[in-house]
C-alpha cells in the first residue's frame, strides 16, 4: 500500500534557493513552497522511549502521581491520528505518552535540542527519549517545515502529538488555536483526537522545575472526522473552522475558559497571570 504522505506530497529532486528545497503538492503542481533544506525526520530512539516509559521514569510517575485517563478506547490500535491537546505545563508531554500504549511523536520547539553544555545535552537526550522532534516555531518557512515534519510522521502510520495553542497557557485558560493542526489533518487524511490534560498546571506550574505531588488526569474525546473538507486544505476559512471545532472540543473536555487570542500574544501583552473571568463561548464550526 503506498504511503499516505506520498499520495499528497512529492519532494522535488532539485534544490531551489540556497538552503531550501522546492515542495510541490502532488494534487496541485502549481502549488510550490520553499522550505528549509533540513526538515526533521523521526529518529530510531524507540528503545530509549520504551526504556524511559516502562523502566526509568514511568513506574515512578505512576506511583507518585496516580494518573487517570478517560476515553482510552478512542485511541486507534493502529494507523495514523493526531492527538491535539491543551497545554498547561511541561508535564503534559510526559504524562500523555505515559498513559497511552502506542508511541506518540510530539513536535517540540528546537530550543530543547540545541542547548549547550552538559545540561543542554541531557535536555536533548530527555526530549528525544520522549519521542519529540525539534521544530522551529519562528513562523514563515519554519512553520512549513514543521507541518511537513508532522505529515511525515503521519505518513508512517504513527500517532502525532501537537498543542494547537502553540505554547503553554500563561494563566491556565484555553487560547486560540493555530491552524497548522487543521492543515495536517486535512492533508494527511487523518482524524483528530482532542485531549484535555487535567491538573498538570497545579502539579508543575510554568517556571517550576520540580513538580509537586498531585493527581494528574487525561480526557480523550471521540475522533473528529474532517473528511467533508476534502481538497480544501488551502482555504484559510476552512482551516480556521476546523481549528475552532478542535478548540471547542478541548474547551468542553477540559472545562477551561476560552480566550480568543493567541497564547503567545497574551504572554507578550500580559506577562502576569489573570484571575478567572466569565467563560467565553467558541463556535463549534
Amino acid at each position: 500500500m503506498p504511503n499516505r504522505l506520498n499520495r499528497r506530497l512529492a519532494i522535488v529532486a532539485r534544490q531551489g534557493a540556497k538552503g531550501t528545497r522546492l515542495v510541490v503538492a502532488q494534487h496541485d503542481p502549481r502549488s510550490i513552497v520553499l522550505c528549509p533544506l533540513r526538515v526533521a525526520r523521526p529518529k530510531g530512539n524507540s528503545v530509549l522511549y520504551w526504556l524511559m516509559k516502562y523502566v526509568l521514569v514511568g513506574p515512578w510517575l505512576r506511583l507518585f502521581f496516580r494518573p487517570w485517563v478517560q476515553g482510552l478506547e478512542n485511541v486507534p490500535d493502529d494507523g495514523p491520528a493526531i492527538l491535539a491537546s491543551n497545554h498547561l505545563s511541561f508535564s503534559d508531554s510526559i504524562f500523555l505518552p505515559l498513559m497511552i500504549d502506542r508511541h506518540i511523536t510530539f513536535l517540540a520547539k528546537s530550543d530543547y535540542f540545541t542547548g549547550k553544555g552538559i545540561k543542554g545535552r541531557l535536555t536533548a537526550w530527555f526530549f528525544s527519549g520522549l519521542g519529540q522532534l525539534p521544530v522551529d516555531r519562528t513562523g514563515g518557512r519554519a512553520s512549513e517545515a514543521a507541518i511537513l515534519t508532522g505529515l511525515r510522521v503521519l505518513g508512517e502510520d504513527k500517532l502525532l502529538g501537537i498543542y494547537p495553542e502553540g505554547t503553554r497557557s500563561p494563566d491556565g485558560r484555553l487560547y486560540r488555536g493555530k491552524t497548522g493542526v487543521a492543515r495536517m489533518a486535512l492533508e494527511g487524511h487523518v482524524r483528530v483526537l482532542p485531549v484535555a490534560m487535567i491538573n498538570t498546571r497545579s502539579v508543575q506550574p510554568p517556571g517550576k522545575v520540580v513538580p509537586k505531588i498531585g493527581r494528574i488526569g487525561i480526557r480523550i474525546g471521540e475522533p473528529l472526522d474532517f473528511s467533508r473538507y476534502e481538497g480544501m486544505e488551502s482555504d484559510r476559512f476552512v482551516l480556521r473552522s476546523v481549528t475552532d471545532e478542535i478548540m471547542y472540543e478541548l474547551m468542553e473536555l477540559s472545562g477551561q475558559e476560552y480566550v480568543d487570542v493567541y497564547a503567545a500574544k497574551a504572554k507578550t501583552e500580559r506577562p502576569g497571570s489573570r484571575g478567572p473571568t466569565e467563560r467565553q463561548s467558541l463556535p463549534a464550526a
